[in-house]
């Protein structure tokens, strides 16, 4: 225990807005009231394997949104995903998941707030506003929780107006990057029967990695020559950076958010209640930090080499800075309009059908643009006789532009700029009812989307310059029931659920060449529309040993639909998959021990996902109308394992000059997998004022192409994960409240995310870190004071490597994580 001394997810304070309530002794570890099975029950006789984080807990941990969740949940990431899928949350749970925010992608982790499903990842990293918990289950959740479920869930529990007390507080936070924060809200009973909930937020953060002009740079770093005759980005200040040696010209990895929500309750009488909920966030932060760790000038192409000999440049090392913390990125096309560099087939004056000049002298934000708003009705109707029918109704608006530097160079290799709009409908009615005999749910869910999606692919790469237009309209309508029956009393219990789901998604897919207006045998044009009809189900026993032991055996199912290759660069790219489907195993046990002073959650679980559609990332030969080669006419290697007609585009022959422009591409393999693992979470009361919590998990990922290898190849999260913390409440009578110190730390083991990076070997090794907090509460006054630091021994660390080299590009890019951060937070509430 001692090893795992932690902060954990759980906390045991119990204050306003939280879903704790006290013991009935008034002592030991609070219970926590969770809805995992869309039911109220207690987190500690809920035969699920679920992390509780309430709202003080957040508070005290400095978690603000989804991705920083990670030091929370065993065996559990998430995190801000890599640039090119713009503002969303990579999600992973128990060695499953998806970093992939596009709109036919299929994120095996379902996300609701307030009960309302949200269905991609794109825009998930959701601030946590006024939350009053959050809950993460584990495992497959397909009888409750529907499509996507495979890995798991994520429910976000908001605060909820109340008609007893007039409530308000502010709170304002500084700290390093110029950090400024702003969070507000009051809670106002209009009468007996009415209140409304309102609180707002305002973020604002200059990015941690800079970006650098690169002839500025080089020419500070002595090396003029290096630069060739690549422009300065503003000519005007040439001679001021020069003196100064400053060249920097912006910032990435900056936050810059504002958002509001507001709730409005009526209870026209004890037995009805109604709740009407709206939102809007506004994201305009820059885009995630991202720098070149490695260069392999053997994979630059004739394209690549004859842009950078147009300024005197070659493809090597000069476009790394050596410090991770800057970049050459500008998103900009220092080319101009029309230009023709003789052997470069992007380059090459191309005008479209009007005349008009498509490639070159261009400049794209290099921020991100995310409008998101929704409105949602819910009605809580208790029936009597322990029955109760809640019904929700939601719309939501997400709109969106991101962009992204492919290469992370001052030239272009690739840009991409991305815009989406999609609307969701969603209604679900569940009945529900309890007794000594039998607790059971039901109900009957619908979900309704559009989504639009307009992109632009800028690659002088393969000379490639691309429109895309995709429209994606989802519909999925399911009815399911769980019940938990007690034949034989108390102590035995059995649980079983069914979910029977009518799931499609409609997409239209166009992707053609900029340079016709007309459809040419070139431009990639299909419609799919994969579809499921599913029986997911659940089966359980659980033993209540005493009113403080619980242990249960279960085993659950979890499914996503058939999908598609979403970026398709020519026809032989066009490919559909299979769908994802998973059976989990999972033995457990929930104890609260030694008068409450102890809690300690365990469980053991193995998967068999048999149904696992993998991308395998490669390159292949750019091919003409004809089947061949752009350039030239050499004979071509199929890609070993890929579709008919595809081929492998190897370094070789991108160094032999043979004309050949390899093109990226992903294509489906089919890989089912089997993971076992096993988890624990615990919180330590020992003495009154002294908390003590965290958690462990262990999971092992073993799949066909990786039963010889010693680490997880395709899982993307390590062998280990660990959290731990330690807090005391220290009682200061003099100065009219208490202090409190926190020490947290998060481990996680090394893990493989690259297979053929040559800087890192794809591998991200072993961290931990620690982050610190002391807090001055006073009660007289009811106003606080925490001085805060994050990653507190400021170690260096990348959040994820992404290998380009495999699919035709020179370089290897990495983004870095922040470095050492302090904040300091003033609140107060009324």
């Amino acid at each position: 225990m001692a090893l795992l001394v932690g902060a954990g997810p759980a906390l045991a304070q119990n204050a306003a807005g939280t879903a704790a309530k006290p013991a009935s002794d008034d002592s030991g570890i609070a219970d926590i009231v969770v809805t995992a099975t869309r039911q109220a029950t207690n987190l500690q006789s809920t035969p699920i394997a679920v992390t509780a984080v309430t709202a003080k807990a957040l508070e005290e941990r400095g978690i603000t949104s989804i991705g920083d969740l990670t030091s929370t949940v065993p065996n559990s990431q998430f995190r801000r995903v890599q640039g090119a899928f713009g503002p969303g949350v990579s999600a992973f749970i128990r060695g499953i998941g998806s970093g992939d925010t596009s709109l036919a992608g299929q994120p095996p982790v379902a996300f609701y707030i307030d009960d309302v499903y949200y269905p991609v990842l794109l825009g998930a990293n959701f601030d946590l506003l006024d939350v009053d918990h959050v809950e993460v289950l584990r495992g497959p959740q397909g009888t409750l929780f529907g499509r996507n479920s495979l890995a798991g869930a994520i429910n976000v529990v908001a605060r909820q107006p109340n008609t007893h007390d007039a409530s308000a507080y502010v709170e304002a936070t500084t700290g390093s990057y110029k950090r400024i924060d702003l969070r507000a809200g009051f809670n106002l009973p209009l009468n007996d029967t009415m209140a409304i909930l309102v609180s707002g937020l305002s973020k604002k953060r200059e990015g941690y990695q800079k970006e650098l002009d690169f002839t500025c740079q080089m020419n500070k770093n002595g090396t003029p020559q290096l630069a060739g005759s690549f422009p300065y980005v503003n000519p005007l200040g040439n001679a001021t950076k020069l003196d100064s040696g400053d060249c920097v010209i912006g910032h990435y990895g900056g936050e810059d958010v504002r958002g509001g929500r507001g709730s409005f309750l009526w209870q026209p009488t004890p037995s009805i209640k109604i709740t009407v909920t709206g939102d809007y966030l506004r994201d305009l932060s820059e885009n995630p930090a991202d720098s070149v760790v490695d260069v392999d000038p053997t994979r630059a192409n004739a394209n690549m080499k004859s842009q950078a000999a147009y300024f005197g440049l070659t493809i090597d090392s000069r476009f790394m800075t050596g410090d991770p913390y800057t970049t050459y990125a500008t998103y900009t096309d220092r080319i101009a309009a029309c230009t023709v560099i003789p052997g470069n087939t992007y380059y090459n004056g191309s005008v479209n059908e009007r005349g008009q000049c498509t490639r070159g002298g261009y400049s794209l934000p290099n921020h991100n643009n995310l409008a998101n708003w929704g409105v949602a009705g819910k009605l809580n109707w208790d029936l009597g006789n322990h029955i109760a029918l809640t019904a929700v109704f939601a719309h939501r608006d997400l709109n969106e532009t991101h962009t992204f530097d492919t290469d992370g160079t001052p030239l272009v290799v690739e840009h991409v700029i991305n815009h989406l709009i999609e609307k969701y409908n969603h209604a679900e009615v569940r009945l529900s009812g309890t007794s000594k005999l039998i607790d059971w749910v039901g109900g009957v869910f619908y979900f309704h989307a559009k989504g639009d999606q307009h992109a632009s692919l800028q690659q002088p790469s393969s000379g490639l310059q691309r429109a895309l237009h995709t429209t994606y309209t989802p519909d999925s309508k399911a009815v399911f029931a769980n019940a938990t029956i007690r034949p034989f009393g108390e102590k035995l219990s059995f649980v079983g659920g069914l979910r029977y789901a009518d799931d499609k998604i409609a997409v239209n897919f166009s992707n053609i060449s900029d340079v016709s207006y007309l459809t040419t045998a070139s431009d990639i044009l299909f419609k799919v529309t994969p579809e499921s009809k599913k029986l997911s189900w659940k089966a359980g026993v659980n033993y209540q040993a005493t009113s403080t032991m619980l242990f249960y055996a279960s085993a659950a199912t979890g499914y996503s639909l058939p999908g598609y290759n979403t970026r398709p660069l020519q026809k032989t790219q066009v490919e559909q998959s299979d769908a994802n489907s998973d059976i989990a195993y999972e033995l457990g046990a929930k104890l609260d021990l030694f008068d409450r002073r102890l809690r300690l959650n365990v469980a053991g679980f193995y998967t068999n996902f048999s149904s696992r559609p993998t991308t395998i990332s490669g390159a292949e030969a750019l091919l003409n109308d004809a089947g061949q080669p752009q350039v030239g006419n050499q004979a071509l290697i199929p890609l070993p394992g890929g579709p008919a007609g595809s081929t492998q585009c190897s370094p070789t022959l991108v160094a032999a000059n043979t004309g050949i422009v390899c093109l990226g591409r992903t294509y489906f393999r089919n890989q089912p997998a089997k993971i076992r693992g096993g988890e624990a979470e615990y919180t330590l009361n020992p003495i009154e004022n002294l908390l003590i919590n965290g958690s462990v998990g262990w999971s092992k990922f073993t799949a066909p192409d990786i039963a010889a290898r010693t680490v997880n190849r395709r899982q993307s999260n390590p062998f280990w994960t660990a959290s731990s913390g330690i807090q005391y409440k220290i009682p200061l009578d003099r100065i009219g409240g208490s202090i409190t110190p926190r020490v947290d730390w998060t481990y996680e083991g090394s893990q493989i995310v690259s297979g053929t990076s040559t800087k890192y070997n794809g591998l991200l090794p072993a961290k931990s870190l620690f982050n610190g907090r002391i807090t001055y509460d006073n009660t007289d006054h009811n106003f606080s004071i925490a001085v805060g630091v994050i990653n507190m021994f400021n170690k260096f660390y990348y959040i994820n490597v992404f290998d380009y080299q495999p699919l035709g590009y020179p370089q290897t890019d990495a983004q870095p994580a922040a470095p050492r951060q302090w904040s300091l937070t003033v609140s107060k509430k009324f």
